[in-house]
């Protein structure tokens, strides 16, 4: 087993990106260049090591975030890879919430581009320190500055570049470091391994000195002793920069921009010194705020080892060998093997059998983590995504991760009597790992429903089902996840009685209903005065009407954002019980909803087309033709970005739609913006479609 390292040397880092950024070539050069692979596995040969799973060596796009430790100058670091695709952005915000700091990987020849931004916020909501490195300088149209300028405009970061590139594409050689202003020469033929320091070619130094300055301005200004020296034109060593750089990192005031090219082996190590250099380690964050289950005050936990055990459940998997796996973020405290630890969310005792550090996906057994540490324990069984570990004497609950609702889902039924036990275990233990996963049951169609963040999501999970617990299944065409609400304000009676002889049944409420503000979801009042209902009928009331809402009344689409008054109602002293106000309130809701102006919600979806000039029009007009609304463009120096917002109903296909519209140039980017009325037409067709599929059914 590797020596352990102090914590101050331990760094927690995630490669975040756009799709094809070369988020796991650049893991994978790391892996190379510390000694943990001996061999580099590319990409489009399927040989990756961070890309473990079948799909993702065959799709060539990383899915799930594999957790990797490899040294480098006596330090720690483990490297969470994150996926780039839309529809696995969860898995990026995961992996965020239990990092110290992140690598932003920019195209050299696209720059910022959409997924950049939605990671980059994701980023900035949970104030992640972080470098950027644009990659592919070997690329024909790689423009370093451009990708520079588009930080600073798109992102508003304050991008200051401590390496430059010599030359750009196939011309590109190696890079200035603005520190030691030497440059850095490649040889080809190790692989990048080996490599000379020279002064910097003539025709550069001009710019090299004009970037220098630039840098030396912007780390003077968080610090006013440096500002001293600068002003008065003193030397300023590269000790002095690095440390008030790292200090202006970590408070996101600057983010150093260095300059490379994975795939040809070039500045990936001045990579690593930066990211030892400039980078926090978990002692940085001094503390973390937990909230106490028993007493509703604040936690404060110091990152110590000698601390009560805090621990994060980052990500669920299920591995082939050990069953199921929980990657776990350790923030204070000494977690051994062998030792019990409890689950404060579902409020069980754990034994963690062993700890393991993950290599991609070979591993190696660890006694114990300490505080700081990332490591997969095997054994919890009760634990799920999100969830916090700590000790059972004294409870707490870190902030809770929020996950987007799914916008797509899909019928699923098993193709064989013997699939059916196999696929609920199989939808069991993938929902258990995706939070975004959700698996229901329609109670009109008896249909089992799977529902995610896209069709990609959705298909690779249908996959996973078949290679992995060789389940075999028929899937039936993507539905939209429709909503309905109300519009006006309306009172109605729900009144329960039945004699039957002997004893019977009496519930009697009114209700007023009315629509509630938008993304609000559902509230209840109880406006009871003077006891017509009694309290204990109270909560049945509520969830009479919860139950009628799973059914809307247009077309059977589950009801949302309505608030719900119970202001009336009378009982009877032997007939109540709690199942009479339960169908009442029911009754009540269901008589308001019909009178409230119903109407059905759809998803509408953020697109954004990035597609060379000379198809913009044909793009246009598709999109146009989707009931889609242009919002704006943004020019590129080689193409246009259209920014739309469409109906989710209308996009299904839309990957293959431009693909051959564009001759495959153009790319596109989606995610669920907020649910709208549908136009009436289109409503009706949506009735009608019920409809008949219920008479099919009936």
């Amino acid at each position: 087993m590797a020596k352990r390292v102090d914590i101050s040397k331990v760094r927690n880092i995630g490669i975040m990106a756009h799709i094809d950024a070369g988020k796991t070539t650049t893991t994978e050069r790391i892996l190379y260049y510390t000694g943990r692979v001996h061999k580099l596995g590319e990409v489009h040969d399927g040989a990756a090591t961070m890309d473990w799973m079948e799909q993702e060596k065959e799709r060539g796009i990383t899915i799930t975030s594999a957790a990797t430790t490899t040294q480098w100058r006596g330090h720690q670091i483990n490297i969470i890879d994150t996926p780039g695709h839309v529809d696995f952005t969860v898995e990026v915000e995961r992996s965020l919430r239990v990092l110290d700091a992140a690598i932003a990987l920019f195209c050299a020849v696209g720059g910022v581009e959409p997924q950049s931004e939605t990671v980059w916020r994701q980023a900035d909501k949970y104030k992640v320190p972080r470098v950027a490195f644009v990659n592919k300088m070997d690329r024909v149209g790689a423009d370093f500055y451009n990708a520079v300028d588009m930080m600073k405009e798109r992102l508003k970061a304050n991008a200051v570049p401590i390496t430059l590139p010599i030359g750009e594409g196939d011309m590109f050689a190696g890079v200035i470091d603005l520190m030691t202003m030497k440059a850095r020469m490649y040889n080809e033929d190790s692989l990048g391994t080996k490599f000379e320091d020279i002064e910097i070619p003539q025709d550069l130094v001009p710019i090299a000195n004009k970037y220098r300055t630039l840098m030396l301005e912007a780390v003077s200004d968080v610090d006013d002793t440096l500002l001293e020296k600068y002003l008065e034109g003193e030397e300023i060593t590269e000790e002095e920069i690095l440390k008030v750089l790292r200090k202006a990192t970590m408070e996101l005031k600057i983010i150093p921009v260095i300059c490379g090219s994975s795939f040809k082996n070039k500045g990936v190590q001045k990579l690593l010194d930066t990211v030892v250099d400039v980078l926090p380690s978990p002692l940085d964050t001094k503390e973390i705020l937990a909230h106490h289950i028993h007493r509703d005050d604040k936690v404060v936990r110091k990152i110590d080892t000698n601390e009560k055990i805090t621990g994060l459940a980052f990500k669920i998997m299920t591995d082939p060998y050990v069953g199921k796996l929980a990657f776990v973020r350790l923030y204070s405290g000494t977690l051994k093997a062998g030792s019990y630890i409890y689950n404060s969310v579902s409020g069980k005792k754990e034994r963690v059998g062993r700890i393991l550090q993950m290599h991609a996906n070979h591993r190696e057994d660890m006694d114990e983590i300490r505080a700081g540490d990332i490591a997969a324990l095997v054994g919890l069984k009760n634990t799920r995504t999100g969830d916090t570990l700590c000790t059972e004497d004294d409870p707490i609950v870190l902030e809770k991760m929020a996950f987007p609702e799914p916008v797509i889902q899909i019928a699923i039924e098993p193709k064989t009597k013997a699939d059916q036990d196999k696929l609920s275990e199989a939808l069991q233990k993938l929902s258990d790992e995706d939070p975004t996963f959700k698996v229901f049951v329609d109670d009109e169609t008896n249909q089992t429903l799977i529902s995610g963040m896209g069709e990609l999501h959705l298909e690779i999970l249908v996959d996973r089902m078949k290679r992995e617990f060789k389940v075999d299944a028929n899937i039936g065409k993507p539905q939209v996840a429709y909503r309905e609400t109300i519009t006006e304000s309306v009172q109605a009676e729900g009144k329960f009685v039945k004699q039957s002889g002997g004893r019977g049944k009496y519930g009697h409420v009114w209700l007023e209903v009315t629509p509630n503000e938008p993304g609000k979801g559902f509230k209840f009042e109880n406006a009871i005065v003077g006891g017509a209902v009694p309290k204990e009928y109270i909560n049945p009331v509520s969830n009479g009407v919860q139950e009628a809402m799973r059914n809307g009344v247009v077309a059977g689409y589950q009801m949302v954002d309505v608030k719900v008054k119970l202001y009336d109602g009378s009982y009877h002293d032997v007939d109540s019980d709690e199942v009479s106000f339960k169908v009442a309130g029911s009754m009540a809701f269901r008589n308001a909803a019909k009178r409230a102006k119903p109407m059905i919600l759809e998803p509408l979806m953020n697109v954004e087309v990035t597609t060379p000039e000379e198809y913009l029009g044909d793009v246009m007009g598709d999109l146009n033709s989707r009931r889609g609304k242009i919002e704006g463009f943004n020019p590129r120096k080689d193409a246009q970005i259209i920014k739309a917002i469409v109906p989710l109903a209308e996009m299904f296909g839309y990957a293959t739609t431009i693909r051959s519209m564009t001759q495959g140039r153009a790319i596109y980017s989606m995610q669920f913006a907020h649910y709208a009325q549908v136009p009436k037409s289109v409503s009706d067709e949506i009735v009608e479609k019920t409809n008949s599929n219920k008479n099919l059914t009936d």
